[in-house]
C-alpha cells in the first residue's frame, strides 16, 4: 500500500515537471525549441560552406605550388592556408587541435615534412589564428584579453626589458650585420619563443568553461599520453630487436650523437648504441630531451586523472597512463625523465594528500613490476645501466658546479654589455638568421641575451604567476578541483624555479607550463559553479534542466 502511495506521487511529480517542461521553463518552450533547431541548422550549414570555400581556396594555392616546389610541400602548403582559415573561424576546436597536434609534431614534421623548418612550428597555423578570433571576441563582449590582470606589472617589466635589448642590441647590430645574419629578424623570432605562449594563459582559461571542459582536459591529456608511450615503446622494441639499426656499428663520437640517419617509426633524431651503453630516445618528439620533458610534463598530467577523476574506469586508465609514462622514462635513456618522473609523483603523493589513498597504487605497482620483469628478461640490467649512466653523469659534471659555470660563462660574455648581447642569440630555434651561442641552462641563456635585468624580469614574472596560482587553487573548497589545482601548480612551481637544460624554450613545456597556468586560474570560477549546484535547493527531477539552463549561459557568456 505505502509503495503503491509512493509510486503514484513520483508519477504525479513527474506529470507535474513534464507538463512544465513542455509549457512553463523558458529554456524547453516550443519557441526556444525550434530556436535551437534553427541554430544546429545554421551553425551546419555555415561548416558545409566553410568547407566548400577554404577547399577551393587551398587548391588555388596548392595548383600554381606544384609548378615551383615539390608536391608534398605544394599540398602541406595549402593544407596550411586551410587549417589558418578554419582556426580563425573555430577557435575553440583549433585550440584543442593545437594540444594534440603538439605531441605528433616531431613525428610529422620528419614522416611529411622531411625536416623542412616550416613543419616544426606548424602548430602556430592552430594557434596564432584562434588567439586573433579570441582577442577580437574578447573585446566585442567586454571580457579581459590579458589574464591575470596582476601579472600586467611585471609582464610589462620584462616587455619593456626585452624591447630595450630588440631595438639597441640587435638593431645596432642590424645596421652592420655580419654576412648572412639578420639580427633584428633573429630577435622577433626570439622575442616569440620568449613571451609568444603567454597568451595561452587567457586561451587556456576561456577554453575551459565547466567542470566538464576540465575533465575533458585532463582525460585528453592522458589518451595523448598513452598513445605516445606505446609508440614509444614499440620505438625501443624495434631498436632492441635490430629491425632498426640505430646507431650500431659506428665508431668514436658517432656512437654517442643523435642522428637523423637512425630514425625509427617515430621522432626524430636518436641514439641507440648497446655496444657502449648509450641510449636517447626522441619518443614522438623531433628531439631527446624533448621527449624527457614531455614524460616528466605527464608525469604531473596523469597523476591528476588517475586521482580526481569522477569515473572509476578513467582513474584506472589514468593509473594505466602513469605505469607506462614510468616505463618510458626507464627505457628513453634520459636521466632527467629517469630520476624526476618517480621524483614528481612521491612530491605529488605529499602535496596532494593522496597518501591515504596509497592503495590505488597497488594496481599500478602490479603493473610497473610485469613491465619492469619484461623489461629486464628482454634487455638485463636495463635499470642497473639508467642508474649507472646517471650516476656517472653526476660524478661528471654535478648539476651544482655546471650551473655556475653556465652563469660564470654568461656573465664573461656580457661585461660592459647591461643589455645583453642580443634577443634570440642563445635560442636554437633562431639560427636560421644568425650565429647562436648554445648555453645549456635557462637563466644563463636569459642574462646572455638580456642582460642581467632582463633575466632578473623573467624571473620575477614567473616568480608572481607561480604564486598568483598557488592563490587561485589554494581558495578552491571542492576536493577533486583542488587536487587537480594542486597537480598543475606543482608542475607551475617546478617548471618557475627549474635550473636544469631550458625547458621553457622548446616544446612541449613552452606550451604545458602557460597552459596549465590558465587552468589553475580558471578553477576558483569553476568551483564556484560547483558550490552553487550543491547549494541550491531544487527538485530532484528539476536539477537536470536548471543545470543545463545554467551550462547554456555559461556557454554563452565565453568568448569562445
Amino acid at each position: 500500500m505505502l509503495k503503491a502511495k509512493r509510486k503514484s506521487q513520483k508519477s504525479k511529480r513527474k506529470h507535474k515537471h513534464k507538463h512544465k517542461n513542455q509549457y512553463q521553463h523558458p529554456g524547453f518552450s516550443k519557441k526556444e525549441i525550434a530556436a535551437q533547431k534553427r541554430k544546429t541548422s545554421q551553425k551546419r550549414n555555415e561548416l558545409i560552406q566553410a568547407i566548400a570555400i577554404y577547399t577551393l581556396i587551398s587548391t588555388v594555392v596548392i595548383i600554381p605550388l606544384l609548378f615551383v616546389t615539390r608536391a608534398k610541400l605544394a599540398i602541406a602548403a595549402g593544407f596550411a592556408v586551410a587549417i589558418l582559415l578554419f582556426s580563425y573561424k573555430y577557435p575553440r576546436q583549433a585550440l584543442w587541435a593545437f594540444l594534440i597536434y603538439l605531441p605528433f609534431s616531431g613525428t610529422i614534421t620528419y614522416a611529411i615534412g622531411g625536416g623542412n623548418a616550416a613543419f616544426q612550428v606548424a602548430k602556430d597555423a592552430f594557434y596564432i589564428p584562434a588567439l586573433i578570433a579570441l582577442i577580437q571576441s574578447c573585446k566585442k563582449k567586454q571580457l579581459p584579453i590579458f589574464l591575470p590582470k596582476e601579472l600586467i606589472f611585471t609582464f610589462s617589466i620584462l616587455f619593456m626589458m626585452a624591447m630595450l635589448t630588440l631595438i639597441f642590441v640587435n638593431g645596432d647590430m642590424q645596421l652592420n650585420p655580419i654576412k648572412g645574419e639578420k639580427p633584428l629578424l633573429q630577435g622577433i623570432v626570439g622575442l616569440k619563443v620568449l613571451i609568444g605562449y603567454i597568451p595561452l594563459i587567457a586561451s587556456t582559461y576561456y577554453l575551459i568553461r565547466t567542470k566538464k571542459d576540465l575533465i575533458f582536459f585532463s582525460r585528453m591529456h592522458i589518451i595523448l599520453a598513452i598513445v605516445c608511450c606505446i609508440l614509444g615503446l614499440i620505438q625501443y622494441l624495434l631498436l632492441q630487436s635490430g629491425r632498426c639499426a640505430g646507431t650500431r656499428g659506428m665508431s668514436g663520437a658517432e656512437l654517442y650523437k643523435a642522428t637523423l640517419q637512425a630514425r625509427c617509426l617515430v621522432g626524430g633524431s636518436l641514439v641507440f648504441s648497446p655496444e657502449v651503453k648509450f641510449i636517447r630516445l626522441p619518443g614522438t618528439f623531433v628531439a631527446p630531451w624533448q621527449w624527457a620533458w614531455f614524460l616528466i610534463s605527464n608525469a604531473f598530467l596523469t597523476f591528476a586523472a588517475a586521482f580526481c577523476d569522477p569515473s572509476f574506469w578513467w582513474r584506472t586508465i589514468g593509473l594505466f597512463g602513469m605505469a607506462l609514462v614510468f616505463a618510458n622514462a626507464v627505457i628513453s635513456g634520459q636521466r632527467a625523465a629517469l630520476v624526476m618522473v618517480p621524483g614528481a609523483t612521491f612530491v605529488l603523493l605529499i602535496l596532494t594528500g593522496q597518501l591515504v589513498n596509497f592503495k590505488r597504487f597497488i594496481p599500478i605497482g602490479a603493473g610497473l613490476a610485469i613491465l619492469l620483469f619484461v623489461g629486464a628478461a628482454i634487455n638485463p640490467g636495463i635499470i642497473e645501466q639508467r642508474w649507472e649512466s646517471f650516476i656517472n653523469r653526476w660524478n661528471a659534471a654535478p648539476p651544482q658546479q655546471f650551473l655556475f659555470n653556465q652563469f660564470e660563462q654568461s656573465h664573461n660574455f656580457i661585461i660592459d654589455r647591461n643589455l645583453g648581447r642580443g634577443v634570440g642569440r642563445a635560442t636554437n630555434s633562431t639560427r636560421t638568421f644568425g650565429a647562436t651561442q648554445l648555453i645549456e641552462t635557462f637563466q644563463p641563456k636569459l642574462m646572455y641575451e638580456l642582460g642581467y635585468p632582463g633575466m632578473i624580469a623573467f624571473q620575477l614574472m614567473v616568480l608572481h604567476l607561480a604564486f598568483l596560482t598557488f592563490r587561485a587553487y589554494r581558495s578552491v573548497k571542492d576536493k577533486s578541483l583542488r587536487t587537480y589545482g594542486a597537480s598543475f601548480w606543482v608542475f607551475v612551481a617546478f617548471i618557475t624555479i627549474n635550473t636544469q637544460y631550458y625547458p621553457l624554450d622548446v616544446d612541449p613545456v613552452s606550451v604545458y607550463y602557460w597552459v596549465l597556468a590558465g587552468a589553475i586560474l580558471k578553477l576558483p570560477k569553476i568551483d564556484k559553479q560547483v558550490q552553487e549546484e550543491k547549494n541550491e535547493e531544487v527538485d530532484v527531477d528539476e536539477l537536470p534542466d536548471r543545470q543545463q539552463l545554467k551550462e547554456k549561459k555559461i556557454l554563452a557568456s565565453s568568448p569562445i
